[in-house]
């Protein structure tokens, strides 16, 4: 429900219910896949809400079908990684998602600050697929701070309006973690109780919390996932030098 709620106003979620798994003892790999279940509802239920902002993107197919072909590649790495390889890269991977949330917001203010100078510049479309194929796999993957990434790409690409670009965002991760979820569930790694739990809890943290959510400010939620992440990500260094 916390998980659903941070969603709702900041995002970050992710860096919250992963380690919870992780706390009561699911193992790294099946922790990792059952979080993308269990948040996935949420997200696209937010996608479905900009539908309206998605409905003249003229790339979003070509972005939206590069991301699946990366979500299903990203899973596939995370599967045929040895669980031990996996569980010493939690930390470093704690520590990406958490950098990558606390700088993402500053990182798209400096580019809309610098957006005439940037006016007449446009990546290439092949430049464009190539990065999002790349933060796609990485969402299949693991998935930390993947929509900062998503956002960043989609400034440079010239698109200016914050909704459409959040609603690209929603839409675009709705199909990488969709794409991982069928290989995860072909693959049988996916622990469906404890997923349908998340599931329900992140759907009323989101939408109970609404109302609630909007009088509080987006920076302070920031400032408390960035927190909490860091917490998390300093106890999985230690604990993994302990061990």
């Amino acid at each position: 429900m916390l998980a659903g709620t941070i969603n709702s106003v900041a995002g970050g979620g992710g860096l919250i219910a992963f380690p919870a798994l992780l706390v009561v003892g699911i193992p790294p790999i099946n922790a990792n896949a059952t979080n993308t279940v269990g948040l996935w509802f949420g997200t696209a239920a937010s996608a479905i809400a900009y539908r309206q902002e998605l409905a003249h993107q003229k790339m979003l197919w070509l972005l939206s079908s590069v991301s699946v072909v990366g979500g299903v590649g990203g899973a596939y790495i995370l599967l045929h990684t040895p669980e031990a390889t996996f569980e010493s890269l939690i930390p470093y991977l704690m520590l990406i998602g958490t950098v990558l949330f606390a700088t993402g917001k500053p990182l798209i203010k400096w580019l809309r600050s610098r957006n005439q100078h940037l006016s007449n510049f446009r990546l290439p479309t092949i430049v464009v697929l190539l990065l999002q194929l790349a933060i796609a796999i990485y969402g299949g993957f693991y998935g930390g701070g993947v929509g900062i990434l998503m956002l960043t790409v989609l400034e440079v690409m010239g698109i200016q309006n914050m909704h459409t670009m959040n609603g690209m965002k929603t839409w675009l991760a709705t199909c990488i973690n969709a794409a991982a979820i069928v290989y995860f569930m072909l693959s049988q790694t996916i622990l469906w109780q404890q997923a349908i739990v998340m599931a329900l809890g992140s759907l009323i943290g989101g939408y109970g919390s609404a109302k609630f959510a909007r009088q509080l400010h987006p920076s302070l939620i920031r400032y408390v996932v960035i927190g909490i992440g860091s917490i998390i990500t300093a106890y999985f260094f230690w604990h993994q030098h302990r061990n």
